[in-house]
């Protein structure tokens, strides 16, 4: 038969990626003929990432890395580690960038709010707790 692929056994070919895989890299599918999944594991992920994205943040997996390119490939908070997490505004759903997982994490344990993030960076230059002792065990703290 013309265009069909010889496939060896315990071997599957993916009909998104096109590629023969053995059956390891498939996950399991009980109602399917062969019991395993149409795609390959590298490309479900792949689609439920792009999913994910779209769903969750309205945008591509292009357009997340248009956002990436023009951040030079790094968080821009910390402009250290690699940008990989989709940033947004919790009530508005907007994007605001990519960050590393660290940056994203610190700014949803400070709840995404500017005054307590300008606090926690007053704290760290020693601008915020320096307080002044005044007697054993009093403490002024700078107003």
């Amino acid at each position: 038969m013309p265009g069909k692929t010889d496939v060896p056994v315990g071997h599957k070919l993916c009909r998104q990626c096109g590629e023969i895989k053995p059956h390891g890299d498939w996950h399991r599918n009980a109602t399917a003929s062969d019991g395993l999944a149409t795609r390959c594991k590298v490309c479900k992920k792949a689609q439920g990432r792009a999913g994910h994205l779209k769903r969750q943040y309205g945008i591509t997996e292009a357009e997340r890395d248009r956002m990436i390119a023009a951040q030079g490939g790094v968080c821009v908070i910390c402009q250290d580690c690699p940008a990989e997490h989709v940033d947004h505004d919790h009530e508005t759903g907007k994007v605001r960038g990519v960050l590393c997982f660290n940056c994203n994490a610190a700014l949803g344990q400070l709840k995404d709010r500017p005054d307590v993030i300008r606090r926690a960076a007053a704290y760290v230059e020693g601008n915020l707790w320096n307080p002044t002792l005044v007697a054993q065990g009093v403490y002024r703290q700078p107003s």
